[in-house]
């Protein structure tokens, strides 16, 4: 089988930064095997160098690039895509980079990557970048929910305009953003100039590389007992607003929940079908890779975003040598006590055969 395309999904509010980091990519030849998803063109405002054609959804671009506008249901894009990829052969592009709109919740696209059947045949989620404009990211997330959310379920931060502020302000804006998501690297942006690497890095989880990228893909080490201080907002802030400024952030935890010992797959199902719909809303990013009873050798990972999870995956061996059970939750007020507590109720539940896929 083909393996799957990787899929980046970029997000941030407008003036943050994200139009003039996509326009730059897009002039590296390394990018030449990349798809744009796009909303409109007129509001990601591409240079116009970079266009051969823009008369149809599907366009062209100098570079090799292929670009499809999303004026209607992301899905109907990847369809495009794909028959564009089948037309030349498989060899238009090897990775796709959707681009959302300023305002948008990034669920319901990471929820179109998890569970529709065309796009999980096809495509796999790689990672979510936001970016994040260090002038105005303060009141930015002070005053959007949706700002806020995304900061929290990224898995690489994109920091521009950082030659704006004075460093004590960009101080107190790492601490913010450390608090709401301790995992996410940072990477500093300067005019809009991002290296590939730093772009994609590898934050990424190759499903069918099975082992490869595991530990990078999780970052269980941001997560764990010495770094838990970190899930709740402890950031200290030069200014007075700190009582307004928390409203959105202390209602946002990241944190671990681990098993030394190998956990009921039958159990951990049912405990994960349970909060998730009785709190899918506020389980922003659920991620982690589990030992089951059932099956020792082949550890299970799971990735969710609120109620949508992808397909359990069986790995063929375990990435390393811990074969804790390691779950990572990025949550709306929802404690990390209370998680736990439910779990233990499940976790030794009699076990009956998983599946392997």
């Amino acid at each position: 089988m083909t393996d799957l395309i990787p899929v980046t999904v970029m997000t941030g509010f407008l003036g943050s930064g994200k139009t003039t980091v996509l326009a730059r990519l897009l002039k590296n030849p390394q990018l030449q095997k990349t798809a744009i998803i796009v909303n409109e063109f007129g509001e990601v405002g591409l240079d116009h160098d970079l266009l051969q054609r823009a008369d149809e959804d599907l366009v062209l671009l100098a570079n090799g690039c292929v670009c499809c506008t999303v004026r209607g249901d992301l899905i109907d894009a990847f369809h495009k895509l794909d028959a564009q990829r089948v037309a030349a052969a498989g060899a238009a592009f090897e990775r796709v980079i959707i681009e959302t709109t300023g305002l948008a919740d990034p669920a319901p696209i990471l929820h179109t990557m998890m569970s529709d059947p065309f796009v999980t045949a096809h495509y796999r989620l790689d990672q979510v970048i936001t970016t994040l404009d260090a002038v105005n990211a303060m009141a930015t997330l002070d005053q959007h929910d949706e700002a806020v959310k995304q900061a929290a379920v990224a898995d690489r931060i994109l920091l521009t305009k950082t030659d704006l502020v004075k460093t004590e302000d960009l101080f107190a804006l790492r601490q913010r953003i450390a608090a709401l998501n301790s995992a996410a690297p940072l990477v500093v942006v300067i005019d809009g100039d991002v290296s590939v690497e730093d772009f994609f890095g590898a934050a990424g989880f190759d499903v069918r590389a099975k082992t490869a990228g595991v530990q990078a893909w999780l970052r269980i080490e941001a997560y764990e007992p010495a770094h838990e201080h970190q899930g709740h907002h402890h950031a200290h802030h030069s200014d007075h607003a700190d009582v307004d400024r928390n409203r959105h952030d202390d209602r946002i935890s990241s944190y671990s929940v681990i098993r030394e010992q190998p956990i009921s797959w039958a159990g951990f199902s049912e405990w994960l079908e349970m909060i998730s719909q009785m709190r899918g809303d506020d389980l922003l990013r659920v991620k982690g890779i589990v030992n089951v009873i059932e099956h020792p050798d082949r550890p299970v990972v799971i990735h969710g975003v609120q109620h949508v999870f992808h397909p359990p995956i069986f790995l063929d061996q375990w990435p390393g040598e811990d074969r804790r059970t390691r779950l990572v939750f990025i949550t709306r007020d929802i404690d990390r006590e209370d998680l736990d507590a439910t779990l233990q109720v499940f976790e030794n539940r009699r076990p009956r055969p998983a599946r392997p896929s």
